[in-house]
Order: structure tokens, then C-alpha cells, then sequence
């Protein structure tokens, strides 16, 4: 029997890799001797580059970039077999790297996001993949294009900062100073929202608040935003509005497509696609998948439906293992997976739940395979 492990991490408390390990001891101690293969698996949020690091066998490189509030930061980016690379934009301005009475998007920037990319292409990648979730930025991807030569002028000419407070300011782009490698470059932005750069489902209003914008500064930033599409519709005729996912990070998925003519694509898929996953599906008998917690949300680009639709389409059979199951769980079995159970073995509070996370696991998957041999039993 052969099994391929493809989990997400557990937030706070598995990684992917030690969902993999449990899940291996598990298996040999239920079944005679199991074919256990696994690979590392991210949705192009937390977590993304690291996964497809370890799956391709990369490499990482450090490098010291612009914070989000301009601070120095140790930030990474993941290299690739073939001349590409993933970037994680989380990782130069995210929100952790901003203390929670910090935390207002007037004043945040995406400028190291672009040091990164401009990093790498100093190495000579051609291809790149960002993730960018999980950002601290609502500056419409101004800082990350400002890094790389494209100036954003206010009234008078004068190059602005390049933070959320400058959207209201800008009256004109001026891109002839762009890194000419861009052009040559392969860009892929990994992005799991559809949100427009603008309006009630836009950037602003749809992420700010857990940035730290109270309700002034979201209409402040909004109507900063609104002038920002304008002046880009009016000087490249390109609609940031129409662009899905456009107003994801903050706005950086707008200027990522129109500034560096990067391509839009679900996260999953792309992280995915780089780590050849159909590849690993052949002679597989069984994928076991997972991740946090399961809810109506994981329908939507997540692993667990990216693993169980790529699965379904070669005929393997999927069950998931998650560590607890939320509103609609169950709508995930449309998606290639069987069936779910949950590590924790009755009610307690999540703090023990994640101080007991490696053994909760181990022998929920226990169960998990004593249920698995029992069908394959009773189908014999």
C-alpha cells in the first residue's frame, strides 16, 4: 500500500514536515508494512516558500530588506531548480513584523517586497512566484514598485514615500525608470482572494481593520485608493477595479500586474504546479491531507481542496485529518475528500489542544488507519 502525506501546516503548532512524520509512524504501526512518501504542501499563505523549499530540495537566501514601518528586517526568499525563485512577501511586510500598537496601514510600506524581488533578480532568476498573503501594507503596492525604479509624483513633481497616508497624493506615475529586467522576468502572484483594489470589497475595507485602521483612517485610505485607480486608469487605461484579486495585500496585487505584468493565479494550484504534485500521485493508493482546522473556507483555494482535486481526477482516494472541524466542514467531500476526522478525542481548550498537538495527532491518525484497514477489510 502506498500513501503520499500532503498536509498543511497546523498554525501554532505542526508543520507540514511533522504531520508527515506522525502520520508514517502511524501508518506502520496499523498497516504491514505501508509505502509512506510525503511532500510539504502551502496555500500561498503563511508558510508557502518554506513548503516548496523543502519539497524541490531549494535552498534559502537571506537577505536584509525595508520593514514595513522602513526598520530593518531579515527577510528570505526561496531558490529553485531552474533558474526560479519564491518570494513570500509576508516575510519583508507582514504583519507579524509590526507590533500590535503599531499596527496602522497609513503608515506601513511593501518597499522590502520589492528589495526581494530586485534581490533576486540581481541572481539572475527569471521566473519568479510571490505569495502575497498575509500582508501589513495598504499602500496599493506603491513601496514594492518604488524599489524597483517606478516613481509615484504628488502635485509638485515630488517623489512620494511610498506608504497608505501617499494614495491621496499621487497625481502621476512615471515608469520609465522600471528595472528593464522585469520585462525578461516570468512573475506569478499567488493570490487566494478576488477582491477588487477598490468599493466595499476592495483592499481598504475588506482588510484593513485587522491591519490597524480604525474607521477614520479606513475612509481616508479608501478615498487614497479610489485616486490611485484613477490616475492608473487614466494614464495606463487598465481598470485596477476589473482585475481579480487586484486588491489583495493591500492593493500589492494591482501593482504587481500592471506595473510588472505579473499573472494572477490561485495559490494552491501554483504551489502545486511547482512541486510537480501530480507526479507524486502516480501509484499512489491514498493521499491523507489536513490542516487546522476544516470549515466552508477550505472549499475556497485551500490545500485541502487543491490536494483533493487533483486527486480525484486520477481516481485516489483522499481523507483528511484536521485538528478541529468548523461550520460546513463537510461541504469539503465535494472536493475529492472522502472523509475527515479531527486529532482531538473529546472537548478541551485549545490551549491544551496545542500543547498536546503532536500526540493528539499521532493518535488520531492512529484511528484514522485502524478505520481505513476495517473498510478494506470488509471490502476483501
Amino acid at each position: 500500500m502506498k500513501i503520499l502525506f500532503a498536509s498543511d501546516s497546523f498554525k501554532g503548532s505542526l508543520s507540514s514536515e511533522k504531520t508527515a512524520e506522525l502520520l508514517a509512524r502511524a501508518a506502520n504501526e496499523v498497516f504491514d508494512r505501508p509505502v509512506c512518501t510525503s511532500v510539504p504542501v502551502a496555500d500561498g499563505g503563511e508558510g508557502t516558500a518554506d513548503a516548496v523549499i523543502a519539497a524541490l530540495d531549494g535552498s534559502r537566501i537571506d537577505v536584509d530588506v525595508t520593514g514595513p514601518l522602513f526598520e530593518t528586517v531579515s527577510a528570505f526568499y526561496g531558490s529553485l531548480p531552474g533558474g526560479k525563485a519564491v518570494i513570500e512577501m509576508a516575510s519583508a511586510s507582514g504583519l507579524p513584523l509590526v507590533p500590535p500598537e503599531k499596527r496602522n496601514p497609513l503608515h506601513t510600506t511593501t518597499y522590502g517586497t520589492g528589495e526581494l524581488i530586485r534581490h533576486a533578480l540581481d541572481q539572475g532568476f527569471t521566473d519568479l512566484s510571490i505569495a502575497i498573503g498575509g500582508s501589513a501594507t495598504n499602500d496599493g503596492g506603491m513601496g514594492c514598485a518604488k524599489a524597483l525604479g517606478v516613481r509615484f509624483l504628488d502635485e509638485h513633481g515630488k517623489e512620494l514615500e511610498g506608504i497608505g497616508a501617499d494614495l491621496e497624493k499621487i497625481r502621476s506615475i512615471d515608469v520609465s525608470g522600471l528595472d528593464p529586467r522585469i520585462c525578461k522576468t516570468k512573475i506569478t502572484v499567488m493570490c487566494d482572494v478576488t477582491n477588487p483594489l477598490c468599493g466595499k470589497d476592495g483592499a481598504t475595507y475588506t482588510f484593513g481593520a485587522q491591519k490597524g485602521a480604525d474607521a477614520a483612517a479606513l475612509d481616508r485610505l479608501e478615498a487614497g485608493m479610489i485616486n490611485y485607480r484613477d490616475v492608473i486608469r487614466r494614464q495606463f487605461h487598465i481598470d485596477p477595479d476589473q482585475i481579480q484579486g487586484g486588491g489583495a495585500a493591500g492593493g500589492l496585487g494591482t501593482a504587481l500586474t500592471v506595473f510588472l505584468g505579473g499573472e494572477m493565479k490561485s495559490g494552491i494550484e501554483t504551489v502545486l504546479d511547482l512541486i510537480r504534485f501530480d507526479e507524486r500521485l502516480d501509484g499512489v493508493d491514498l493521499v491523507v491531507t489536513g490542516e487546522g482546522r476544516t470549515d466552508w473556507q477550505s472549499c475556497f483555494g485551500k490545500v485541502m481542496q487543491g490536494v483533493g482535486m487533483r486527486a480525484k481526477k486520477k481516481g485516489i482516494a483522499v481523507v483528511g485529518l484536521s485538528g478541529s472541524l468548523g461550520k460546513d466542514a463537510m461541504n469539503i467531500t465535494e472536493y475529492g475528500i472522502s472523509s475527515l476526522m479531527t486529532t482531538v478525542d473529546g472537548p478541551m481548550p485549545l490551549e491544551d489542544a496545542l500543547s498536546r498537538a503532536d500526540e493528539l495527532y499521532y493518535l488520531g491518525a492512529v484511528r484514522m488507519f485502524r478505520m481505513i484497514r476495517l473498510g478494506m477489510e470488509l471490502a476483501g
